[in-house]
This record gives C-alpha cells, sequence and structure tokens, in this order.
C-alpha cells in the first residue's frame, strides 16, 4: 500500500496517521532480530505536517531517535549542533531546496547518508539527488515497509564503513604507552600519567578511528553523552592534556591532529 498525502481534514489525517502505524505494527512483527544497543539519531527534513508527524511516529516505533525540521536552514543549524546517523531529506523544500541542503552538507564534508524524500520522479531528478551527493533517492508516494527498509540498509552500510576496529587493552605508539584499563599512560620523557574516565574514552574513540577525522559532535555524543550540543572548547581541552601527555612538540603534533571545522584524527 502506497502512502498518499496530504491529508488535509481532520478525520482524514488520523485515519492516515492510524493506517500509518497498523503499517508499522505488521512491520515490526516481520522484521529480523537485528537490534543495537545504541538508537540511531534520524534528521527528518520535511515541510508537510501530515507526513512529517507519521514519518516521525514510525522511525521511533523502529527504535530510531529522531529530530524534524520543516526547511533547508534549519536542517543545516540541525546538523552543526548534533550528530546524525541518517538524513531523510525532502527536496521541495521553503527557503532553500533539499538538493542545496546535500550540496551544503557535503561542502563541510560531512559524510552522513542522506535519503531523498520526494514527489519529483524524473530520471532526470534522481540522478541530480544522487550526484549531488545523496545516498538513495525515494519518491513519493511510497510504501512505508520499503522507506523503512532503505533506511535500515544506510545505517548499517555507514556503519561497517565506520566499523572500529578492535584495540588491546594495553597499546603502544611510537615510545609511549596506554592502559585502558587502569587508565594510565607513560608519555614523553618515561613520564606516567593517569588518565580521567573520559581522557580514556578519548583516547580509546581516536585511536580506534585511527586515520580517519571523528566528527567533534559524535565525540560528544560518544564520551560526554551529548544529543544537542553546547557551544563548548570541551574537547579541545582534552586534546591540549593528550598532546601535552604524548607529543614532543605539542604545536607540530605528530599523533593528535585537530582538522578545523571537522574534528580530530589521530595518526602513527
Amino acid at each position: 500500500m502506497k502512502l498518499s498525502f496530504p491529508a488535509r481534514e481532520h478525520h482524514r489525517r488520523h485515519n492516515y496517521i492510524f493506517t500509518l502505524l497498523v503499517l508499522s505494527l505488521k512491520t515490526e512483527k516481520n522484521k529480523s532480530m537485528n537490534v543495537t544497543k545504541e538508537n540511531p539519531a534520524i534528521l527528518l527534513v520535511e515541510d508537510e505536517e501530515n507526513l512529517q508527524e507519521s514519518l516521525k511516529l514510525n522511525l521511533e516505533m523502529e527504535d530510531y531517535e529522531v529530530q524534524v525540521v520543516a526547511n533547508g536552514l534549519d536542517a543545516l543549524k540541525a546538523i552543526k549542533e548534533a550528530y546524525f546517523d541518517l538524513i531523510i531529506l525532502d527536496i521541495m523544500l521553503p527557503g532553500m531546496d533539499g538538493v542545496t541542503v546535500c550540496e551544503n552538507i557535503r561542502l563541510q564534508n560531512i559524510d552522513v547518508p542522506i535519503l531523498f524524500l520526494s514527489a519529483k520522479n524524473s530520471p532526470e531528478d534522481r540522478i541530480t539527488g544522487l550526484k549531488k551527493g545523496g545516498d538513495d533517492y525515494l519518491t513519493k508516494p511510497f510504501e512505508l515497509e520499503e522507506l523503512l527498509l532503505r533506511v535500515d540498509i544506510l545505517i548499517e552500510k555507514n556503519n561497517k564503513i565506520h566499523r572500529k576496529k578492535n584495540i588491546p587493552e594495553q597499546y603502544n605508539f611510537g615510545d609511549n604507552k596506554i592502559d585502558f584499563a587502569a587508565q594510565e599512560c607513560v608519555g614523553v620523557a618515561g613520564k606516567t600519567h593517569s588518565l580521567s574516565k573520559r581522557e580514556t574514552m578519548l583516547l580509546k574513540l581516536l585511536i580506534e578511528n585511527e586515520g580517519k577525522v571523528v566528527p567533534r559532535e559524535k565525540i560528544l555524543q560518544i564520551v560526554w553523552g551529548y544529543n544537542v550540543y553546547p557551544n563548548t572548547r570541551t574537547i579541545d581541552n582534552f586534546m591540549l592534556n593528550l598532546r601535552k601527555y604524548f607529543e614532543e612538540d605539542t604545536r607540530k603534533p605528530k599523533y593528535f591532529h585537530s582538522i578545523r571545522g571537522v574534528g580530530y584524527k589521530f595518526t602513527v
């Protein structure tokens, strides 16, 4: 059954949401038991109110955390303030269209998966969306079960790409040594330092993603548990401490790098 929209009348609106709810419950029954410990976060960018509410409801029933915005500028603002595992992006938005939003996201080197959701269904529209940085393109009207399947596939694919490597409890690089279990390290000139819990978590996250830029939003989410991030130099101060522990020259770091406007990277 395809989703039809918009349903403007009061009774049609509630019937519409109820239909989606029933479909979602059926999908939940038939879904394989592939449960993740952390609920993935989705940014839903959609200006049609009925569809917006219905999608949010059904995605949340699938154990996703959903933030909703109704225009392109608010979408860009949300991306700067929070970490998302997926963006569902309408194209015909007020102010700034979805394709331009996607281009802006990619210009910031943010590699979050983007699923276009649009009534524009010509081959040219789909090709343009994918060329501009979209990962998938679903036309309206659409099957709810197909949308949920595409969402699941995109998030799982992204998780595989960024899957962290396993590192031992005792890790050496250069002349430095870290004992994650004991929360201790031996750094420059053989000096031993006690590590705070968050210093230990930050070190582990960066080392697990060796050679890759870890966005500051993801660091705040994993190490500090912030869902919406304050304007803070918290990570900068922690990175300064790590450089003091492990770098011969803190002004020319060899291991712990700041990537301006994006995040941080560990290299050996």
